[in-house]
């Protein structure tokens, strides 16, 4: 199983949507583990964003993400990084295909209502930074888990 963060961005709380694509994340069979929502402080989005912190956009991005309210989800499924990242949909809302978050619901490039890890190591690194006590996190098996997977293929 692979884990990773899934960030609704101020847009996406501000607008109603955190139950409308936490349900999507669920219904595809994708299990949460960890959810916490706050305005979280400026040193945290510094150092989630820093790989970007020489492009123009940075302290943009910063201020955005710091303006309100931010769902921070732990999500686990196989293959969950690849699986999330296609559900999203293109950074540029306008051009996501429909039937993905973005895609239905946005229309923005920069309030583009979700943040998913790209690649297992950038996944365990925002995990820690997002959830760094391990408390924050559920290990949990969820009991419709043979209705998912065919457990005996893909899950051996």
């Amino acid at each position: 199983m692979e884990r990773t963060l899934v960030l609704l961005k101020p847009d996406a709380v501000q607008r109603g949507l955190v139950g409308t694509i936490l349900s999507r994340f669920e219904a595809k069979g994708l299990k949460l583990i960890g959810m916490k929502m706050q305005t979280f402080p400026e040193d945290l989005l510094r150092k989630h964003y820093d790989v970007h912190k020489e492009r123009p956009f940075f302290a943009g991005l910063v201020e955005y993400m710091g303006s309100g309210p931010v769902v921070a989800l732990a999500i686990e499924g196989k293959d969950a990084i690849a699986v999330v990242r296609r559900m999203v949909g293109k950074t540029n809302c306008r051009e996501a295909d429909p039937g993905t978050i973005r895609g239905d619901f946005g229309m923005s490039f920069s309030n583009n209502l979700v943040h998913a890890s790209d690649g297992t190591d950038t996944a365990a690194f925002e995990l820690g930074l997002w959830f760094s006590d391990a408390g924050e996190v559920s290990e949990w098996s969820p009991n419709n888990e043979p209705w998912i997977y065919n457990v005996a293929e893909e899950l051996a």
